[in-house]
């Protein structure tokens, strides 16, 4: 990495990491819990949906986050323990369906029985016992990394740093194809695939530039993938 690339990095981690260019994210909404002073259950819920709906255009991400929780009538633990979701083959986000979302509920109201919050949660179970995915050790597991940023970065700018127990510097930065493609492109892996060692590498390497936070360097991405359209 340059020296004006790292340069170049800072500038945009700082630039981008303002609630000002997060007004319509899918952040949005367990933000809007959060200072409603809703409970950390109801956060983490929208959390959870709004990170698995975070792929495609982002005011298609937001209208669709706002039609499930208007569903859950903006009461998300409420709503999960009621053990009453809609449950059905039409589709709420692009090929996500409401009985996916229903299925999530059930595996979130078996956790929450037991559990008081999800923060304890390693990637691989929450991949396998929230989202119901398959076990893949090599998978990047985007929105989790992408839910554990928000919910762990604590700079009161555009994270939400409600888990107090964990360290922003074991977060890992959540690999998409937009933020893979920008790394390709400023040299910060060489990696082909799109996996959890090119994310880890991609982190390292904001590791030389934020050790003690390297997930600011997502900002710089977005903020390098934004000026890169303009």
């Amino acid at each position: 990495m340059t020296e004006e690339i790292k340069e170049q990095l800072i500038e945009w981690a700082g630039k981008y990491n303002d609630p000002f260019y997060f007004q319509m994210d899918p952040i949005s909404f367990p933000r809007e819990f959060m200072n409603r002073g809703a409970s950390l259950q109801d956060v983490e819920i929208a959390a959870v949906f709004a990170a698995h709906f975070a792929w495609g255009r982002r005011c298609m991400i937001v209208r669709d986050c706002e039609r499930l929780f208007e569903h859950m009538e903006w009461k998300p633990y409420s709503y999960v323990l009621s053990g009453d979701y809609r449950d059905d083959s039409t589709s709420i986000h692009r090929t996500v369906k409401w009985s996916d979302t229903a299925a999530i509920c059930k595996r979130l109201k078996d956790f929450y029985s037991s559990e008081e919050s999800l923060e304890g949660m390693s990637a691989a179970r929450m991949r396998s016992d929230i989202f119901g995915q398959k076990e893949d050790p090599k998978a990047a597991n985007k929105k989790i990394n992408m839910m554990r940023r928000w919910m762990v970065r604590d700079d009161g700018k555009v994270d939400l740093g409600l888990w107090k127990k964990s360290d922003r510097r074991d977060l890992i930065i959540p690999l998409d194809v937009h933020v893979y493609d920008e790394a390709i492109a400023l040299g910060l892996t060489k990696r082909h695939q799109k996996d959890i060692g090119t994310a880890i590498e991609i982190t390292d390497a904001f590791r030389t530039i934020f050790p003690d936070d390297p997930c600011l360097g997502d900002f710089a991405l977005f903020g390098y993938g934004v000026s890169k359209d303009a």
